[in-house]
């Protein structure tokens, strides 16, 4: 029986395996997505952007009858169009968030699924306090319940997400793992599973699922008739790790090569 040379096997097998490896992006920029929300569409919005030092969104003279704005930012890799983010995606991303300013509101974190990618999928901080991650594909946890820590605002807190796939299966799904850094003391949700999702939409099952977006938010909330209201979200520091080489190597041996022959 003919038997297969273990270098061109191997050769195969990283050329199967390609499509799995060079999953995740690879930003190198961010890109602002501006009032998704506009409740108050006569506000001041400014922003900046030095990533990755800093990323930075400003909403001033929310003197409006409503509820909110909603402002966010996306990974890019070419600095004009959103990073698609799939399924089969690894990748790590934190950054120290500080909010500042009269106006109450929300920032943090956002993985964003297909339907919802300006909105959803929140490590959530509000300026009330509360510190939580639900939305969209996201499993949900709260730091403010299950540690008791709330956020107060003005300080710096650290947030971070990291997305494994695994094997997008019911006994391997994806899992997303979240870290808060507060008052010098680290906080993780651990590893939490996805459920299956829609295969039947034909996004995926077992994770975040495809066509997702990824970066952050900030949503003040209005204050009628006082035009010194006003919410700024500093992003610095910002971390983006793509875990796609990680674990690729980790999945895979030696050993598992030769069984194929």
């Amino acid at each position: 029986m003919k038997r297969t040379p273990y270098l061109a096997l191997a050769m195969t097998f990283l050329a199967l395996g390609l499509s799995d490896v060079a999953a995740t992006p690879n930003p190198n920029s961010a890109v602002f997505n501006l009032r998704v929300f506009n409740d108050c569409p006569s506000s001041v919005v400014a922003t900046e952007d030095s990533y990755p030092a800093l990323l930075a969104i400003e909403d001033t003279q929310l003197d409006c009858v409503g509820f909110a704005n909603l402002h966010n930012w996306r990974f890019s890799e070419n600095d004009t169009d959103p990073a698609v983010f799939n399924n089969a995606s690894n990748f790590k991303f934190g950054a120290w968030l500080t909010l500042t300013g009269t106006a109450d509101g929300e920032s943090g974190l956002q993985v964003s699924p297909w339907w919802s990618q300006n909105v959803d999928g929140r490590l959530n901080v509000k300026t009330a306090g509360e510190i939580a991650c639900f939305g969209g594909r996201l499993p949900f946890f709260s730091f403010t319940g299950t540690f008791g820590i709330n956020y107060v605002k003005g300080e710096p807190i650290y947030v971070e997400i990291t997305y494994l796939s695994n094997g997008l299966t019911e006994a391997n799904p994806a899992t997303i793992e979240y870290v808060v850094v507060w008052d010098g003391t680290d906080y993780t949700s651990g590893p939490l599973p996805f459920d299956e999702g829609n295969p039947a939409e034909g996004f995926g099952s077992w994770g975040m699922l495809d066509d997702a977006r990824v970066g952050a938010h900030l949503q003040p909330l209005l204050d009628e008739g006082n035009p010194d209201a006003g919410l700024r979200a500093e992003w610095r520091d910002i971390m983006f790790d793509n875990l796609d080489q990680a674990t690729a190597t980790e999945a895979t041996t030696w050993g598992r090569i030769k069984a194929r022959q």
